[in-house]
């Protein structure tokens, strides 16, 4: 009996070794971003200028706030494909506020980020009373939140967004697009979030096993709704800053934001079965989907091939976590 306790101390639980796993996996993204990254250098001498750099952290910047909700409602063992659409939604409720009924922009802006928060929160709460799966929930809301965006602009895009808050997409700090710092800074937050407090733990405790982390105590449903909120919260974060970059409140911002954000969660070691992963490592493969894509107008190639990669990225990864996750089961 004895020599069974010492063996069981010995054996690393299941969460263990998910933190193990997870810390493997972040490891071997950053690995594989700095050779992607070298080999870029060295394919094209256009690669390391200031401007193709400042090109490539500001789109990673609009990409990357997304993902960092979309991995944190992964990590949950939650999906929401509307992220986009609200991301889109907010943007064009920042325009018609700001230039159709002539509100202050800071003050539009704020209820942009209220409007996205509500949008997602609204997703939790129709997930958790509902007792709907994320993913069937969440396609219905992208055609609601969409369907509204084409309503409210009839598909034409709100044109003079009043210059005030053109800084917050254009403008540089250090040399730094002033979106890729306010999407460091949300990553800086979700993993603080994540990693040191105790609402970070009951995300991934109910990502490993929702139904003991019920039992013991925690508020499954109300954290759901939290992260989904958040999740809106930083997909509108997304949308204003869109806006203040181009200038204008287009309906079409935000649908580029389904896939890639899924991609780059599943590269970073977030695993689709819930329970594994953080934020950073989501944004290491939001880097790396980035420079492949800019590797690829570098070098002329048709801009239609960016979808094929995208779709491609999102296949590789999912197959790689699905065997790297039976390959761990047969381990334990």
């Amino acid at each position: 009996m004895p020599s069974d306790v010492v063996l069981s101390d010995r054996s690393p639980s299941i969460p263990q070794r998910l933190k193990r796993l997870a810390a493997v996996q972040t490891l071997g993204v950053l690995a594989a971003l700095v050779i992607i990254f070298a080999i870029s250098a060295v394919l094209s001498p256009e690669f390391l200028t200031s401007f193709n750099m400042i090109i490539i952290v500001r789109t990673l910047a609009f990409i990357g706030l997304v993902t960092i909700g979309q991995a944190m409602l992964l990590i949950l063992g939650e999906l929401d494909l509307s992220v986009g659409a609200i991301g889109g939604l907010s943007a064009v409720a920042g325009g018609i506020l700001m230039v159709q009924i002539g509100l202050d922009p800071w003050l539009s802006l704020a209820l942009c980020l209220l409007l996205g928060t509500l949008c997602g929160f609204l997703n939790g709460l129709l997930v958790t009373k509902l007792r709907l799966h994320s993913l069937v929930l969440t396609i219905g809301m992208a055609g609601v939140y969409g369907g509204v965006n084409l309503v409210a602009t009839k598909g034409v895009a709100i044109t003079a967004i009043p210059t005030d808050i053109g800084f917050l997409g254009r403008g540089l700090i250090l040399g730094l697009p002033v979106p890729f710092l306010v999407m460091l800074a949300m990553l800086a937050i979700a993993a603080l979030v994540m990693f040191r407090t105790p609402f970070g733990r009951y995300v991934y405790a109910i990502g490993n096993n929702a139904a003991a982390a019920r039992m013991l105590g925690i508020r499954v449903d109300a954290v759901r709704i939290a992260v989904f909120a958040a999740a809106g919260f930083l997909s509108a974060t997304a949308g204003i800053l869109m806006v203040a970059r181009l200038g204008t409140a287009q309906p079409s911002i935000g649908e580029e934001w389904v896939l890639p954000p899924i991609a780059a969660a599943v590269i970073g070691g977030v695993a689709t079965t819930g329970g594994v992963g953080s934020p950073v490592g989501a944004i290491l493969g939001a880097a790396i989907i980035g420079i492949i894509e800019n590797i690829i107008v570098l070098y002329g190639v048709s801009p239609y091939w960016q979808s094929i990669v995208s779709g491609g990225i999102v296949v590789v990864a999912i197959s790689f976590d699905s065997v790297s996750r039976r390959y761990f089961r047969r381990e334990e």
